[in-house]
This record gives structure tokens, sequence and C-alpha cells, in this order.
């Protein structure tokens, strides 16, 4: 449901326009230096503001509530809330009749009768992804300096010059997608427990935690439908598994083999589009002509580097302490 790991243990909770989201997090060993400056790299990251993104701002402060005690964690559950301050909720309420076609309003409220929070999404809203960052900022701290975690826009509307994709849509006035790619880079050999908690399951069911992903390849992809068997198998060259080539993205059998990390996503375009829409009307039962009003990104993609970063080292970090890779004690 709301949670997701198993010693490394992450638990989301909030609204778009409720008082606050926030995380609690437990399984975080004691001992690791951590204050309040240590999150805000990452969130200014996922902060709106540049072009293509809502203009709905906000601080973004994490407030530290419990787990911290003289900078450092204390081995216990850790809670950290951010703020909603900067909400207009008037927006939503004139599309209370209108389920917006490629949000979850429909199935929302079909699932809990009416009585979801429908403003701005609600619990459905990527404003949760504040609540991944701040967990994968601890995540990396637990992955240590020699694993390093990155994620880079590689396309936006098909193109691979971002500001190019964010011409496109803004002269066809609409909404667009995009393609993010993560890279591991320092992981050990073995991490991974297939069958189900393979190392690409782990990522993969957090990777859908994000709002507006859609798929997600591993090394080759997709693309190894279309090699010979000979094409795709990486040789290896040394006895700490340096290969050849990375078609399998750094994982066989379900485990790291030592070799960089390598995925992708696709994440769609933006469902709030500026372009007039037709759904159904609850009300009158007609399918109607209706626009969509408020903040919305134009391109989602260009946020979600840092969160797949997140998402990515709170697997992975989760994998550490179940190979008890990761100490109870940091020291």
């Amino acid at each position: 449901m709301n949670s997701f790991g198993r010693l490394f243990r992450v638990n989301v909770f909030g609204e778009s326009h409720g008082a606050s989201v926030g995380v609690n997090i437990d399984g975080v060993p004691a001992g690791i230096p951590l204050k309040q400056e240590d999150f805000l790299p990452d969130l200014d990251r996922r902060k709106a503001g540049a072009k293509g993104t809502t203009p709905r701002k906000e601080d973004d402060l994490p407030y530290i509530k419990s787990g911290v005690f003289n900078d450092h964690t204390t081995g216990a559950p850790i809670t950290i809330l951010f703020e909603n301050n900067n909400t207009r909720s008037t927006d939503y309420e004139k599309l209370r009749e209108f389920p917006r076609p490629g949000h979850a309003d429909f199935v929302a409220t079909h699932k809990y009768g009416g009585f979801e929070d429908y403003r701005g999404g609600g619990h459905f809203s990527g404003r949760l992804t504040l609540n991944l960052v701040a967990a994968g900022v601890i995540a990396k701290k637990i992955l240590g300096e020699s694993i390093k975690v990155t994620a880079t826009l590689k396309e936006v509307a098909g193109l691979p010059d971002a500001a190019q994709g964010l011409e496109a849509a803004i002269a066809a006035k609409d909404s667009v997608g995009g393609i993010v790619e993560c890279v591991v880079e320092g992981l050990p050999i073995g991490l991974g427990e297939p069958f189900f908690d393979s190392v690409e399951s782990c990522i993969a069911h957090a990777v859908f935690a994000i709002p507006a992903i859609k798929g997600i390849e591993f090394g080759a992809g997709f693309a190894a439908a279309k090699m010979k068997g000979i094409e795709h198998n990486d040789a290896i060259l040394d006895a700490n598994g340096k290969t050849a080539t990375n078609n399998a993205g750094g994982v066989v059998g379900g485990i790291t083999n030592g070799n960089p990390l390598v995925f992708r996503v696709a994440v769609k375009p933006t469902s709030s589009t500026p372009k007039e829409q037709h759904t159904l009307n609850i009300k009158s039962g007609q399918v109607e002509a209706f626009s969509v009003k408020g903040r919305h990104d134009l391109c989602i993609a260009l946020r979600v580097p840092v969160v797949l970063e997140a998402v990515a080292a709170m697997a992975l970090a989760d994998l550490m302490m179940v190979e008890q890779r990761s100490p109870r004690v940091w020291k």
C-alpha cells in the first residue's frame, strides 16, 4: 500500500492540498550524520520554477520530527514533514463533475466512495515525490560514497535536446513526456534475492510508485528482442566480473554482477494538458468538452531524475541491508 522495503522501510503519507506531506523511514542504522541541510540539494533539483514546470512554488523544507538527535540518526524511525502552503484548491472544485482523463479521479472515486481528497490529485499527486526524494537522501548515505547513483534526462517529446522538446510542446500548446536514464556505479556483486526480489523486481516496484512512469527497461532493454544471442551476451573479461559490453545492464539472473547498473524509464505526457478535452460529466451523464485549470508541469520528466535516483537508492539500500553489507550502527 503506502510502504516499501523490508529492512529499510519507507512509508509515505499526505495529500497535495492537505496540511503537509511526509515520510516515515524505519530501519535506518544509528549514527549516520543527518541534518536538514543534507536534504536541500536533492530537494532543490526536484523543485518547480524552471521552464516547463508548474508555477506552484513551495519552500519544500524538510522538518525532521523524530529519529535524529545531535545531528545523527538514533536508530528509531525517522519522520519528516513538508508543509503545503501554496495551494489553490478552488481550481479543482470545478473539476469534481469531470473526472480528468489520464488522472486517478475516476478510479479513486470508485475505490474510495467519493471520500478521497480530490484537490490537486490528493494522495495520487506528484507532490508526494518529495517524500521519496527525502528517503533517497538517507538511502544514498547508507549506500556510501563508493556507490554513485546518477539519473539524467535523455529525451523530451522524442528529442534528445530537452529545450527543443519543450519548444515543440509550447508550439503545440500541449504537454509532453520523456525518457530518463539512471546509472548506478560501484555496486558489489551479489545484490538481489531471486525470484521475486531480484534487483530488477525491487527497482521496478519502487519506480512505478513515481506518478507518470509507464515503462522501464534494463541494459539493452527492449532492443534485446531484436538482437542475436551472441550480440546480447556480455563477455566476462576478468575475475572481478567486468564485461566487454553491458547489454544486461549490470544484472544477471536478478543479481548485480559488478558492472554499472543501467535502466531507463518512460514518463508519460502530463495528463493536465492545456488542450480542450472531452470526458464524462458525472452530473449530466454526458460526454462534454472541458479544459483543465490550475498549475501543472508541461513536462513531468524534467523533475523525474532526482526522484528516480531516490527510489533506486531506496531499493538498493534495502538489498544492502538484507545482504548484511550495512552495519546496524554507523561508525
